[in-house]
């Protein structure tokens, strides 16, 4: 079951990278927690369908000769004043770069999470927690200005790529992205060049 956990005033001043491990040694049973727009997300166990699907994807981007494909890493993004936007731990992702020494002094800087800008395309696949990767998690990445945004969406048997990250201010919550392919779950879902297209069959199983 997915926990929404809100920001309480007195914990503002509280580097969220510290929240996070607060709630993971409090935790009775492991969890791994993410920051998006000021609230502390706690994602639901995923099923078979969710993480075939997942390694699915990733096994199309590693067959097109992407080598640069990972799951499970988290990715800090930050305000322009240095603070923590956001902590994220994707479904699958393709990076820019291998990490270089200075992206792994970072991730020892940030215990444990590594610069979002290593990021080249972002994918998420929705659980039951469908609204948090349809809205503040899309927001997030374009407001991280990840150039790409594959989303799984279960729950309308929707694929999507989002691309062209847009920030119109100052506000991150503002961001979007201004261009979107969509495709019916079974259908392929074409991503731009150097990507290959994706095929989505292996979401076509029940979600729960």
């Amino acid at each position: 079951m997915s926990a929404e956990l809100s920001m309480e005033p007195v914990m503002t001043q509280q580097d969220p990278i510290d929240l996070l491990i607060a709630f993971e040694e409090a935790s009775e049973t492991p969890i791994r927690p993410e920051y998006v727009e000021g609230t502390v997300f706690v994602p639901p166990a995923p099923n078979d369908n969710h993480n075939d699907g997942a390694f699915e994807l990733s096994f199309q981007f590693r067959a097109a000769g992407l080598r640069l494909v990972g799951m499970g890493n988290g990715y800090r993004a930050a305000h322009k004043d240095g603070r923590t936007m956001a902590l994220l731990i994707p479904d699958f992702y393709v990076r820019r770069r291998k990490a270089t020494e200075l992206d792994e002094s970072y991730r020892r800087a940030h215990k444990g999470w590594y610069p979002i800008d290593m990021i080249a395309l972002v994918g998420e696949v929705t659980s039951t927690n469908h609204e948090t990767d349809t809205g503040p998690k899309l927001r997030t990445y374009a407001a991280a200005d990840v150039p790409l945004y594959v989303l799984i969406n279960r729950h309308r048997k929707t694929a999507h790529c989002y691309s062209d990250p847009i920030t119109p201010g100052e506000d991150p919550t503002e961001a979007y992205y201004a261009t979107e392919v969509k495709a019916e779950l079974g259908h392929p879902l074409p991503l731009p060049a150097p990507y290959p297209t994706l095929e989505t069959t292996p979401f076509l199983e029940p979600v729960e």
